[in-house]
């Protein structure tokens, strides 16, 4: 086995990942749906309507309660944060480091993206639309 497939496997042991249809019933729930593929794979694959963007690289600052660069609905370790990525692979990790900074209810949708939307379920064209943190000018970390 790779690092990396190991790796992947701890990661995954510890959530409870979602079904792309039991992910937007929680995101009906009140969940928030988070979409951290780059702007190339969002403009060549298609977007989640109401899915909060924040690439990969910004992740764990924007949603960390505590941390300074954090988005307004980053209010509560309470929060339920459901990661999106193109296949499900990248989001494994992120739902575990997110939850390695107190975000206890993180997890990821099996299939990602991809599966998503194989499942009929709400989708957009694809953009590469800066996130609104971008916009805002505060970009750092």
């Amino acid at each position: 086995m790779s690092a990396i497939s190991d790796l992947l496997d701890r990661a995954r042991a510890r959530l409870r990942r979602l079904d792309p249809r039991d992910a937007a019933d929680a995101v009906d729930a009140g969940a928030l749906l988070v979409d951290i593929r780059p702007g190339w794979q969002r403009l060549d694959e298609g977007t989640v309507p109401g899915a909060v963007v924040i690439e990969r690289n910004h992740l764990e600052w924007r949603l960390d309660p505590t941390s300074d660069a954090r988005i307004a609905e980053a209010d509560s370790p309470d929060r339920q944060w459901i990661v999106l990525c193109s296949e499900g692979y990248t989001s494994s990790l992120a739902a575990a480091a997110l939850q390695e900074i107190g975000l206890h209810r993180a997890t990821d949708v099996v299939g990602g993206f991809r599966a998503w939307s194989d499942a009929g379920l709400p989708t957009a064209p694809g953009s590469d639309e800066r996130p609104d943190y971008a916009r805002r000018g505060d970009a750092a970390h």
